[in-house]
């Protein structure tokens, strides 16, 4: 397990965040509906040549799960704020999922410059939501008051689907864990709802390749997030290059973490 010893108080909220390693700063942004856990058997890789920071988005993990915004468009905000907090500019960057959407708006949106970037499987194409997703967004008290078996019995199903193989149950456990307390529930739920179209649009619609090298890898087999998606986002940002991953499904963490330490070390000329 990666140890998040601090605190970083966000707009009224505690953030949880940690490292490890010394020399350039790498930083690492999870997604949903996970924590920064998904890199804890990546970190410790990376970290032989980097200082790695890593933290829980608001309403995620260790931090803070307030009755509030913890939208894509405010978590562009929080990660500006780490990088001040953390003192560090033009860091490399590595971000799944939601973390993606994240550092892209952050990018493209807010104007912050990496020195390059490592996306794996990220929210970055409309229209995202499976139906699942779109069916909690219309319905979100009815499922905030499932009773817990019932809410146990959803959340371990999600994130099952996640993965080409079977998650181990440690691995279950560190993911599930969060959201089975009662603020738990109510924030795995109340991200859901909180998913919205024009945070992705927002950003979509400024895409160009950077002027930092740009890496996507994507587990083939995500039954999340089309491969297409990827395939397009790479035509956009990354001179159409996309590192496909085989037997690997959107949570690459588990199915295939090897293939997201060769692509931080070894696809820069910087690892």
């Amino acid at each position: 397990m990666l140890e998040l010893a601090n605190r970083f108080m966000f707009e009224g909220h505690r953030i949880a965040w940690g490292s490890l390693g010394e020399g350039p700063p790498l930083v690492l942004v999870h997604g949903t509906p996970f924590s920064s856990q998904v890199w804890r058997r990546i970190a410790p890789w990376l970290a032989r040549r980097h200082r790695v920071f890593f933290y829980d988005l608001l309403g995620y993990g260790q931090s803070d799960m307030p009755d509030a915004d913890v939208s894509l468009g405010r978590q562009n905000g929080l990660f500006g704020a780490m990088l001040d907090e953390w003192k560090i500019s033009r860091p490399r960057v590595l971000a799944h999922d939601y973390g993606g959407a994240t550092v892209l708006r952050a990018h493209f949106l807010d104007g912050i410059a990496y020195a390059d970037l490592t996306l794996v499987n990220p929210v970055a194409i409309a229209p995202q939501g499976s139906p699942f997703v779109r069916h909690v967004a219309q319905h979100e008290a009815a499922f905030t008051g499932l009773p817990a078996y019932a809410h146990h019995a959803l959340v371990t199903a999600y994130l099952g689907n996640a993965v080409a193989r079977p998650l181990s149950d440690d691995a279950l456990s560190i993911y599930r864990a969060p959201w089975l307390t009662p603020d738990g529930q109510a924030a795995f739920y109340r991200q859901i709802a909180q998913m919205r179209q024009r945070y992705i649009e927002e950003a979509e619609a400024r895409y160009a390749p950077p002027d930092f090298p740009v890496r996507i890898v994507w587990g083939e087999d995500d039954a999340w997030i089309p491969l297409e998606q990827g395939q397009a986002l790479a035509d956009r940002i990354a001179n159409g290059q996309l590192i496909r991953v085989p037997r690997a499904g959107h949570l690459v963490q588990e199915d295939a973490p090897e293939a997201i330490v060769a692509a931080v070390l070894d696809g820069s000329g910087q690892g």
